[in-house]
């Protein structure tokens, strides 16, 4: 593939050298280069690859993407100013995959809480109804049935079209994609084209990225902003900025709701931990997901699939048999008959909806003890605001270390602290040590009890300095519990 080619639909500033030269590779990292490469100079939050451009050229690259040209240039080599390099590698990244997005249905999942739960189970549910599927998550990405770990919400832009492209190879008919803020801002779903775009709610989040809330909703908006007038836009009525999402957009406009006229409807008839009973749009389905907050994911859902072509009692079949997403209001129940949650929980709007939801579901006869940390290096102002929560609607809140990252625990915990309310600290304790945390929470717990812990949700690791250490909230979890029963 020559370099123009790949250079198509991206907005050039100026060319110095040829441009129908081969491309081996497109590489933002200058690290990966080969002879014959093309690397994309990209402004990060901790480096910038205008740094690395005579790196670049030392290592074998013969064609440079820029913002601005260096000082001196090189012999032979090409260079390529252009406005925004975050966009330039998406367009160019499409190019060189040969826009696979175009050859099959792309979904994208917005918004603070829901994306993956909506994007994890409607790839299950079209993967049930016989569809070659693909799924880019927080969790992982799958293409059909093969697994890959994922390591960002959003990948770069390289990595979701060689996944895209890997999808159309293997026959997929749809993909379902989490779309996050960073990733919109950083232009990482450019040049994409989005069959349907869905919007599930907008909460405290992300604010040590985005300046304000505004920027922040803005960004979400941005996307819908951007899909075709041949996609479909479905947003969450009953959040306030639900119908901000639609405003200027070119898709055919839908909604959904609980609580406002909405083109996908649903009553909730019985909340148990068992699962829901909801009415949608008027037909009656049993579901084994728990809680308000997954009734509008499944509403998501419903209109989603609809718009793609299935037929609407197929889909409520097919809801019917979807299974729980892991780290999302994930329990189990212990011999003696305690039940312990784990759910990825890790803003104030996602750890109060789940309190809520036990809160519907418990007798009030049994002890609800909540175990919750912050983020190290993340929006510092939610902290107070997740310890007042859970506080407020806990027996007992045990806070904890949750990814520390670079941070100090016991500072994350303190900021944490300034939230709870005067009659609320004789019921909170902090045990920096996440295990000795919980394994506190089931020492507390008697049966019929319910234990949460939350903020990690489908993690495996604990970030501490730089380092990822194997811990799995589930796991522990169920190996102090069983221990207590011996």
């Amino acid at each position: 593939m020559l370099l123009r080619d790949i250079l198509y639909k991206v907005s050039l500033e100026q060319v110095k050298g040829a441009t129908d030269i081969p491309v081996g590779k497109i590489e933002f990292d200058s690290r990966k280069l080969e002879t014959g490469d093309t690397f994309v100079a990209i402004r990060g939050t901790v480096s910038d690859g205008h740094s690395f451009i005579d790196k670049a050229i030392s290592m074998g690259a013969t064609a440079i993407i820029c913002e601005e040209l260096p000082e001196v240039v090189a012999e032979g080599v090409t260079y390529v100013v252009v406005a925004n390099t975050h966009a330039a590698l998406a367009f160019m990244a499409a190019n060189y995959y040969g826009n696979p997005s175009e050859s099959l249905k792309l979904v994208g999942v917005t918004g603070t809480n829901g994306k993956t739960t909506i994007a994890t189970l409607l790839y299950q549910l079209f993967k049930n109804a016989g569809f070659k599927t693909g799924l880019l998550s927080t969790v992982k990405v799958m293409v059909d049935d093969k697994e890959y770990p994922a390591t960002h919400t959003t990948p770069d832009s390289l990595s979701i079209n060689k996944y895209l492209r890997e999808m159309v190879d293997n026959g997929c008919d749809y993909c379902f994609m989490e779309v996050s803020s960073h990733g919109i801002h950083q232009h990482r779903t450019s040049g994409l084209l989005f069959t349907g775009g869905i919007f599930t709610n907008l909460s405290h989040d992300h604010l040590d990225y985005h300046a304000t809330f505004a920027e922040y909703r803005d960004v979400k908006k941005s996307f819908f902003d951007n899909l075709p007038k041949t996609a479909f836009a479905i947003s969450n009525v009953d959040d306030k900025n639900g119908l901000v999402m639609l405003q200027n957009t070119l898709a055919k406009k839908l909604t959904y709701g609980l609580k406002t006229y909405a083109d996908y409807k649903a009553q909730i008839l019985e909340n148990q931990l068992s699962g829901l009973l909801l009415k949608i749009n008027g037909q009656e389905v049993w579901v084994k997901l728990i809680g308000t907050f997954n009734a509008y994911n499944l509403l998501a859902i419903y209109g989603a699939a609809v718009n793609l072509g299935l037929e609407e009692q197929e889909v409520l079949r097919l809801m019917s048999e979807l299974e729980s997403v892991s780290g999302r209001f994930q329990f189990i129940v212990s011999p003696t008959n305690i039940t312990a949650i784990v759910d990825y929980a890790h803003t104030p709007d996602a750890l109060e909806n789940v309190l809520n939801t036990i809160e519907n579901i418990r007798t009030r006869n049994e002890k609800l003890i909540t175990v919750v940390g912050c983020g190290g290096d993340r929006d510092k102002t939610k902290r107070p605001e997740m310890a007042k929560i859970a506080s407020d609607m806990s027996d007992q809140a045990i806070f904890t270390s949750d990814n520390p990252r670079s941070e100090v625990p016991e500072d994350i915990i303190e900021d944490m602290e300034k939230g709870v309310e005067p009659q609320n600290y004789k019921k909170t304790v902090a045990i920096i040590d996440r295990k000795q945390a919980i394994k506190l929470a089931c020492q507390l717990a008697k049966p019929n009890d319910i234990i949460l812990i939350a903020g990690k949700g489908h993690e495996t690791y604990q970030e501490i300095k730089g380092v990822k250490y194997d811990f799995d909230d589930m796991q522990v979890v169920k190996e102090l519990l069983s221990q207590l029963n011996k």
